[in-house]
C-alpha cells in the first residue's frame, strides 16, 4: 500500500524503474523485518538496493507494508 507522497512518486517513474521498484517490492515482502530501521524514526524501515529506495514499515502482523517514500535513480 503506497501513501502519499510515495503514490506520486510512484507515478512518476519511468517504466524500466517501476520494473526495479517491483523487485524491491518482492524483497520487502518476502522478510521485511531483515530490512535496516531507518536513521531516525525507528518504527520504519529503509531499503536501497538498485537505485531504489523504499521507506516503508509493516503492520503488526507483518503481512502488510505500507510505503511512506520511494526514490529511483
Amino acid at each position: 500500500m503506497f501513501v502519499e507522497p510515495a503514490e506520486t512518486q510512484v507515478l512518476a517513474l519511468t517504466v524500466e524503474q517501476t520494473v526495479r521498484l517491483d523487485r524491491a517490492l518482492n524483497v520487502l515482502a518476502a522478510d521485511p523485518a531483515d530490512v535496516k530501521p531507518h536513521a531516525t524514526a525507528t518504527a520504519l524501515r529503509d531499503y536501497q538496493h538498485d537505485g531504489i529506495r523504499v521507506i516503508f514499515y509493516a503492520t503488526a502482523l507483518g503481512s502488510i507494508l505500507i510505503v511512506t517514500y520511494v526514490e529511483a535513480d
